[in-house]
């Protein structure tokens, strides 16, 4: 059955309650539309970078591993596609990738010039229309003038930094600027501007003596290589992960490479549907004979494996997974209205995620095919013959191929039952006493064989490893969820710092609860010394927010808002940063400890507290700071996301609704990160809570379809069905349930 992820993530946004996350939006560090008008004049370092910044690249290196292995920055120099940097930025032999402020990708067309003494190197893109920064005119470098510098520095990307022209250096017989600026891994490779935006230098080294300390490489230099470049294109630059032309050939785009044994694929090919192809060219042994590979796909949506009978160029065969089936295809032309699907395979040995072994036998008449031993297709056609064998890739796929060979019969070669048994028997007894010179004599006698049998007893490990993880993992779980509903059962006299660290240990086995509990008993001690007895409420609570605001700095988590760390309440008193609810708790646990009556208060998308003064509530937001807001302001904010309604109109918040709500925005969060099994065990916590929540029931049957765990998703559609609350539909759920 094919299901769409964004199907079933739009049924738990209709479905399940409202997830309890902030309004605002995290600010951009880099918008700097607020600012005046520039002046040419005297630009500061904001404005120059506002005004800079699309003339900024990230450039990135790939290694022998195929990641990223560095990262620099660059600037262009000429609007026709020239990028500056230091030569140390792009290594050598290495693909290179330029990534400007928009998020444009580039690859490096050419090495336009570089010179490893002066450590410069000028890039070439396919660009026409690109934004130059301006080079400073020879003697215009002043010492003690003030500087401005972009770039990259670990990780924190189109920074700025200020500083001034300490001096100007000779090192190892070379000129260099030695400026009052900290320069940091992913700096190199930046500009060194004045306040006008002129280019002096680039940004090279930091000093390994003193802090705060740089040099950069003075921008004549650049404009001398600029002069008499030694270009280089890229075929040629790139020898690390290049195909031996002799044996493979890829035809219409894509990134081919191989490394360690294994031919590697990336972007899609230029071909309709992302089709791009890689043939062998070595012979090819007369009909019949076989080709196989072992593929791996980073997507099961994707598509990639072997082409045979092909012409070099859109006529050829291919047989590959493709959304976790094998399809046998006969492509006779450049698109798909020359395309003929001839088979196509839903097979249970097929492994998702992992390696599988596809073989094709080609004979006069017939095309067999196989996927990890198993027969799966044969059918008749000659259609094409007479052509090549090769690998394919189809979409945005990235692909692994390793294994492959090309022969008249590539059977494996069959193992008697008899020396199975013996080989087995060796490894257990290996197992217990791994210095048994006899039993690794006899593994070595068949080692093929030997190693197979090894393989598939590491897999049967490793599953059994798995199933008791996940056990000892529920036990822990299930054991924390009866601690926390025998504390919320104890209602008004629930204990709301155990339950809050209850949550966090849910997901953290390691979690000292003690130490969090009376870390919060020890700040109320604290409180208690700043206030007398006889205050009036609003005097303790303003205690409360100067303790913990101005004096430790607890604050509301804007830039990081949707990480699980801010509902963790052990994390939120470490990091002293949380979000609207877990502040709030905090608040309210103090309040009780020194005698005032707090009470939570869950407004659409935000969470407050209030206390009671002459009947009339006195709103706090813990997450501004325990700023007092008005009741005209808190029913600003329920007008803000329902359109309608008064903050009146919200009862106080009980220990159980303060709970579900830190577990919604935990659900929610793992949700939106597509990390459904986690989420399904915040919804089973949420259903033991409160086992007659149909939304949650809702919510776990999709969730469980999502893992393919459909039995599980059966048994609460069907408590739906039978049930039949209000606010579900029950038409949908009786097609979804059929469905199953």
């Amino acid at each position: 059955m094919v299901r769409s992820l964004e199907h079933i993530i739009v049924i738990l946004f209709l479905t399940c309650p409202l997830i309890c996350f902030a309004q605002n939006e995290a600010e951009d560090p880099f918008a700097l539309n607020e600012l005046p008008a520039i002046n040419a004049e005297d630009k500061t370092a904001e404005l120059l970078a506002k005004d800079k910044r699309p003339s900024i690249v990230v450039i990135t290196q790939e290694g022998r591993d195929g990641k990223v292995s560095g990262t620099g920055t660059g600037f262009v120099i000429s609007k026709d596609g020239l990028i500056a940097t230091c030569a140390h930025v792009i290594g050598e032999s290495r693909p290179i990738t330029i990534r400007f402020a928009d998020g444009k990708e580039y690859e490096v067309n050419e090495i336009f010039a570089w010179d490893r003494k002066l450590d410069l190197a000028i890039l070439k893109i396919e660009e026409k229309d690109l934004i130059a920064l301006d080079l400073a005119k020879a003697g215009t470098t002043k010492q003690g003038a003030e500087v401005i510098a972009m770039g990259n520095p670990q990780g924190l990307e189109f920074s700025v930094v200020r500083g001034i022209i300490s001096g100007l250096r000779e090192i190892d017989e070379s000129s260099l600027i030695q400026i009052a600026i900290p320069i940091e891994p992913g700096n190199s490779g930046g500009p060194l501007m004045d306040t006008n935006g002129n280019v002096h230098g680039i940004l090279n080294m930091k000093s390994a003596i003193t802090e705060n300390l740089g040099f950069a490489i003075p921008v004549q230099d650049l404009m001398r290589l600029l002069e008499k470049p030694n270009k280089i294109a890229m075929k040629n630059w790139l020898t690390i992960g290049q195909l031996n032309p002799a044996i493979w050939q890829p035809v219409m785009g894509a990134n081919w490479k191989q490394r360690a044994g294994k031919v590697l694929v990336t972007k899609p090919g230029n071909g309709f549907g992302g089709r791009s192809l890689c043939i062998f060219q070595k012979e090819i042994p007369e009909i019949p004979y076989e080709v196989k590979v072992e593929v791996k796909l980073n997507d099961q949506s994707g598509a990639a494996g072997l082409i045979f009978e092909s012409d070099g160029k859109n006529k050829h065969y291919g047989f590959y997974p493709s959304e976790g089936n094998i399809r046998l295809t006969r492509f006779e032309g450049p698109d798909v209205l020359s395309w003929s699907i001839l088979d196509q395979i839903s097979s249970q040995s097929y492994r998702s995620g992992e390696w599988n072994r596809i073989k094709i036998r080609v004979e006069e008449k017939k095309i067999i095919g196989y996927l990890n031993g198993e027969k799966v297709c044969e059918l008749n056609d000659t259609v094409l013959r007479g052509g090549k064998v090769g690998l394919a890739k189809f979409r945005s796929t990235e692909a692994e191929f390793k294994h492959f060979e090309l022969g008249k019969d590539l059977s494996p070669k069959i193992t008697p039952n008899e020396t199975i048994q013996e080989l087995t028997q060796q490894i257990d007894l290996l197992i217990q006493n791994p210095i048994n010179g006899g039993a690794m004599t006899q593994l070595k006698s068949d080692v093929d064989a030997s190693k197979s049998l090894l393989k598939s007893k590491i897999k049967e490990l490793e599953r059994t490893a798995t199933s008791l993880k996940k056990i000892h993992d529920q036990v822990h779980r299930e054991h924390i969820t009866e601690k926390l509903i025998n504390e919320l059962s104890k209602e008004t006299k629930s204990d709301l710092t155990l339950c809050a660290l209850l949550i966090a240990q849910h997901d953290n086995q390691e979690l000292d609860i003690k130490t969090y509990h009376s870390e919060i008993n020890r700040m109320a001690t604290d409180i208690k010394a700043l206030i007398n007895p006889n205050d009036s409420k609003e005097m303790k609570v303003n205690a409360i927010s100067k303790y913990l605001f101005e004096d430790n700095g607890y604050h509301g988590s804007r830039t990081d808002y949707y990480n699980r760390s801010n509902s963790y309440l052990n994390e939120v008193i470490d990091d002293r940063e949380g979000i609207p609810i877990t502040l709030s708790v905090i608040f309210i646990e103090l309040a009780s400890r020194i005698n005032v009556e707090l009470y939570g208060l869950g407004l659409p998308g935000h969470f407050v507290v209030f206390y009671k003064e002459q009947g009339k509530r006195k709103i706090v937001d813990p997450f501004n700071n325990g700023k007092p807001i008005s009741t005209e302001e808190a029913d600003q904010i329920v007008k803000d996301q329902l359109g309608t309604g008064k903050s009146s109109e919200y009862e106080p918040a009980d220990s159980l609704s303060i709970v579900k709500r830190i577990i919604y925005n935990l659900k929610g969060i793992t949700i939106d990160n597509k990390e459904y099994e986690n989420a399904l065990n915040y919804v089973n916590l949420l259903i033991e809570i409160d086992p007659n929540d149909p939304q949650e029931r809702l919510s776990r049957a999709i969730l469980n379809i999502q893992t393919k765990q459909e039995k599980n998703a059966k048994s609460d559609l069907e408590w739906l069905l039978n049930t039949k609350p209000e606010g579900i539909h029950l038409q949908r759920i009786q097609e979804l349930y059929n469905r199953l």
